[in-house]
């Protein structure tokens, strides 16, 4: 790639047309290649302690120091899957430098004219300001989102009236900068991209949000998949809807059976074999769909569902355990098999308080996994096997969908040890991003997983002290193995999500087994 020249300064590439590029995942370990992010935008700075838990925040956070920490993030994800667009961005700063410039360079700010727009580490509001040209498709975008937030006939018109790059910025953070005022709540919850869609092999599913504070992420996203990512090929495009007669229950059954999935409880694991979590976001009636679905297509062969707790601390399967290599992921201990055969073996009959408090006899917080194979339609796709704990479905999955005979290797959360073990889990220590095999991104505040990595015989590396390597030549990215980067996270990890929730990756190596 070679600089361009504007007004005697120095200005980025344009990226290539995103809907002309492969979109394949078929494993959640293949070398990343293209991956869909989006950066701290000004709305989370703008969650007030009131609205935080409505809009699904624990705290407030401070905006730039999250900012700070996420641009470590992107240089590493740049680094890997984009190298040439950080010669740009060197090269970029050095004209800065010599011209006598200070200050911060707008590079991932997606709204600045500096933004980097690179077309594998591809920002969502980078994406919907390009859709946001097309003048129908920009009056169909904004009706929808008009339409869910309720917003008057003269608010529709001023949207309209903005520019692709100013609106896209403001349907995301609900505030519009030249006005100085709301037009409706922001979407803090963006950066976890994860979450509004998940590949499945050369598929895409559209997730349905359980909370209403994300419902504007699904407009937005749907309309970038028909729009962009599958403008040619929308049959691949995958979208949940509710049975024909749905609107005639009663609300509280609505409430009860409504179909919400969403992308942390989604991960195409291994070729042919997905995992889907039934939690507190996904429910029965979607993951039922899902299955009838992808059957129906032969998109994949085998499903796998896990029942976890419907609570906060562990509201996606991918906060519980994420894959690091075929033979090895970090997971959370007291879901375990440890973990829960020592709470059956603790658990004492409660006679009372069964019958005062309406319990029912096992334990609350246990796991359950199911699978459904796609090879025996005459048995209605029932279950074929139930392994009894996350580590036997691991193995499985290691043996079996990987063909490996390696040791087993099992990372827990806090190196399995209370109170570390739950206050690291609360913090993401189980939610890692794969670059490639066996080099994944966490955070650096979760300290003793990271120790336990090291056991493990991973290298241990902070995310500032790597770029530095990266910088000097003292290393490459398809150098690094068996690597845990570390991000710094005092802010990051406060909106509740890792490096996995801050990822959809849109295109991965296929797997070699």
């Amino acid at each position: 790639m070679e600089l361009q020249k504007n007004k005697e300064e120095m200005v980025l590439d344009n990226p290539k047309d995103v809907s002309a590029q492969t979109i394949f995942a078929n494993s959640e370990i293949g070398r990343l290649k293209r991956i869909l992010v989006h950066s701290p935008d000004g709305g989370i700075g703008k969650v007030v302690p009131g609205k935080a838990q409505d809009w699904l925040y624990e705290d407030i956070v401070e905006l730039d120091q999250m900012r700070a920490e996420y641009d470590l993030y992107i240089q590493i994800l740049l680094y890997f899957l984009d190298p040439d667009k950080i010669k740009q961005l060197k090269a970029i700063k050095a004209a800065a430098v010599e011209a006598g410039k200070t200050g911060r360079l707008d590079f991932f700010k997606p709204d600045k004219e500096g933004y980097f727009a690179s077309d594998k580490v591809i920002e969502v509001q980078y994406l919907l300001s390009e859709l946001l040209k097309d003048e129908l498709i920009k009056h169909k975008v904004v009706a929808s989102i008009c339409s869910i937030e309720q917003t008057s006939f003269e608010e529709e018109q001023l949207l309209l009236s903005l520019s692709p790059r100013v609106l896209a910025k403001t349907l995301i953070t609900g505030y519009l900068v030249e006005q100085k005022r709301f037009i409706f709540a922001p979407v803090p919850n963006l950066i976890f991209t994860r979450d509004i869609s998940v590949v499945i092999n050369d598929h895409l599913l559209l997730t349905r949000f359980s909370k209403d504070a994300r419902y504007r992420e699904s407009i937005i996203m749907k309309n970038i998949a028909y729009y962009l990512l599958f403008k040619e090929d929308r049959e691949k495009v995958i979208e949940l809807t509710e049975e024909e007669d749905f609107f005639l229950a009663e609300e509280a059954e609505k409430i009860r059976n409504c179909s919400t999935v969403e992308g942390g409880d989604v991960m195409m694991i291994a070729p042919r074999h997905l995992l889907v979590g039934c939690s507190e976001r996904s429910t029965v009636g979607a993951i039922n769909k899902m299955i009838h679905y992808l059957f129906k297509k032969e998109v994949v062969d085998l499903i796998t569902v896990i029942k976890i707790p419907p609570k906060r601390y562990v509201m996606h399967i991918d906060t519980v355990f994420t894959m690091v290599k075929r033979n090895c992921w970090v997971l959370f201990g007291p879901l375990s098999r440890k973990g829960q055969g020592q709470a059956e073996r603790n658990k004492l009959k409660d006679y009372v308080g069964s019958v005062l408090n309406d319990k029912k006899e096992g334990i609350e917080d246990e796991v359950k996994i199911i699978q459904y194979d796609r090879s025996r339609p005459n048995y209605g796709y029932r279950a074929i096997y139930q392994p009894p704990y996350l580590e036997d479905l691991f193995e499985q999955i290691c043996r079996h969908d990987f063909q490996c005979n390696d040791e087993m290797q099992f990372i827990y959360s806090g190196g399995g040890e209370f109170p570390e073990n739950e206050r690291e889990q609360w913090t993401d220590s189980c939610n890692v991003l794969a670059l490639k095999e066996g080099v994944v991104i966490g955070y650096d505040r979760n300290k003793k997983t990271s120790e336990a990595f090291k056991k493990h015989g991973f290298k241990v590396v902070h995310a500032v002290d790597l770029l530095a390597a990266f910088d000097k030549g003292d290393i490459k990215p398809e150098e690094v193995e068996n690597t845990l980067i570390l991000l710094p996270s005092a802010e990051l990890s406060r909106a509740r999500g890792g490096s996995h929730c801050m990822s959809m990756p849109l295109e991965r190596s296929k797997i070699e087994i």
